[in-house]
């Protein structure tokens, strides 16, 4: 095993990573730029190196800033996290070049999995179901195959994640202009035009399996995650198991990620993406090649540590289990905490976190990347730390997290917290009735009524929203009321904090 690991990241998923090191006995060295001086996760690490200014978001992303830290800390491998460099071929290569092991796959199997053309074709040549699609150069060309597959389509960048350069077209006449912005934000954000088109799956459900190899062509799944709840193809609240899934779609869905994972000869922990119609058809979407956001939830069921999975992978080129021995008990519920105003379409925020109590209790576990008294800047994702609970059923699981957002406390910075705790209220989630469209089609129309509303008419709103979820007409708020916020308004929902 290292004796020292850099973490070439920052926030909650820097700080995972440093416990799992501390746990193992390995040293850890974290970077920050200047905007970072003293935030948690330097304080949480046994050395910190600067490696940028203040005000560059790319002191993250520079890599010969990181190696350079690594060199000078001795450090012998660097982990990634997600976002900024994980999922870059050129960052894995540039750290085995300088004789470091990078604590993911190969930059090759970076490489071909970035690019969704070629993850396809690996798929496609495993025997995994594919969406219908189609790819070409030409715009004449394009036109004629989405009339083959037929609208709606997707306009999809070839390279990238997270809905970017991703354009639906209802109809023939959308297309050119779809292609045209897809393109350019693909070469913007990605430096590669190039787009591919696929068929649009109608109210599918996201599901994602998480699967880790040796490198040597051996692979296992540590079952699968439900990640259907989006916003902008977002992840909201992931769960484990899903709720959609029965043993024979389980079976089939992990059959087909372990195989994909061998054909590529994976090395290292990742996640087989699928979208799964209304029918049980499953389709795949991507891999990730890093560590996912919603890991968590794969821990608490599983019992094991995906981080320490990456270092004993890395150092050994062995998987510390086989598949036999990986076993799936109880559920699991993951929410997001991210510093953004949602009555305000999800405007990201900064500020000063001067109060910040995280919950505690049986089955509750919270990855933060923040404490009382840190401050939150402008130049980075916004997520402040993520809310888990678990329970011997979905129903007991849902339960902790709902408690466990009631309790958690940030003040000074304006949090989602308010819109996750609606969310896991919502009569749709309770019963596991929904789809990656269900936010936006049904629930953020309810919320932002309730949040935005003058005070007088709040008690309309809540009501609308109350029977949204369910909620009995006995347990909404008194019309006319005088309520000093919306949360007072809200009765029950109302934050612990906030009277």
């Amino acid at each position: 095993m290292f004796s020292k690991v850099l973490i070439a990241n920052r926030g909650e998923i820097a700080c995972r990573i440093a416990r799992t090191l501390a746990a193992m006995g390995v040293r850890s060295v974290a970077v920050c730029s200047e905007a970072d001086r003293g935030a948690l996760h330097t304080r949480v690490a046994d050395e910190v190196r600067v490696i940028g200014p203040a005000e560059a978001r790319g002191s993250y992303l520079d890599i010969a800033a990181i190696l350079r830290a690594a060199r000078s800390s001795g450090a012998q491998a660097i982990h990634p996290g997600y976002g900024f460099l994980a999922e870059q071929a050129g960052f894995a290569a540039a750290v085995e070049d300088a004789g470091l092991a990078f604590i993911g796959p190969t930059p090759e199997q970076v490489r071909a999995m970035g690019d969704k053309r070629a993850a396809r074709a690996i798929a496609r040549d495993a025997g995994v179901p594919m969406v219908p699609g189609a790819e070409g150069h030409d715009p004449a060309e394009l036109a004629r195959l989405a009339e083959r597959l037929g609208f709606p389509v997707l306009v999809k960048a070839a390279l990238g994640g997270g809905g970017k350069g991703m354009r639906l077209v209802e109809e023939p006449a959308g297309l050119a202009e779809a292609l045209e912005s897809a393109t350019r934000l693909a070469q913007s954000a990605f430096g590669d035009g190039a787009v591919y088109l696929e068929k649009r799956i109608v109210r599918p459900r996201h599901i994602e399996v998480q699967v880790a190899g040796d490198g040597q062509g051996q692979a296992v799944h540590l079952f699968e995650r439900e990640c259907s709840l989006q916003r902008r193809h977002q992840k909201v609240v992931e769960e484990s198991p899903s709720p959609a899934v029965d043993a024979a779609l389980r079976e089939r869905l992990t059959t087909a990620a372990v195989s994909l994972a061998r054909a590529a000869r994976y090395r290292g922990v990742g996640t087989v993406e699928f979208l799964v119609a209304p029918g049980g058809e499953f389709y795949f979407l991507e891999m990730n090649t890093r560590l996912q956001v919603e890991h968590p939830v794969t821990e608490m069921v599983t019992g094991l540590d995906l981080v320490r999975w990456q270092l004993e992978i890395a150092a050994t080129g062995r998987l510390p289990l086989a598949q036999a021995a990986i076993h799936s008990s109880g559920n699991a519920i993951e929410a997001r905490v991210y510093a953004e105003d949602a009555s305000r379409g999800f405007l990201p925020q900064a500020g000063t976190a001067v109060r910040v109590r995280w919950p505690e209790g049986p089955g509750v576990r919270c990855d933060a990347g923040i404490a009382s008294g840190d401050g939150v800047p402008v130049h980075y994702d916004p997520i402040l730390a993520k809310l888990i609970a678990s329970g011997r059923t979905r129903a007991e699981a849902l339960e902790r997290l709902t408690e466990a957002l009631d309790a958690a406390v940030v003040h000074g910075v304006v949090t989602n917290l308010p819109f996750l705790r609606a969310l896991v209220r919502a009569r749709a989630v309770v019963r596991a009735e929904f789809d990656t469209e269900w936010i936006e089609r049904e629930f953020l129309a309810g919320f932002a009524a309730v949040a935005s509303a003058p005070v007088p008419e709040l008690a309309l709103a809540a009501a609308a929203l109350g029977e949204l979820m369910g909620v009995p007409a006995a347990l909404a708020p008194r019309a006319g009321a005088r309520r000093s916020s919306v949360f007072a308004t809200l009765g029950r929902w109302r934050h612990p904090g906030l009277a």
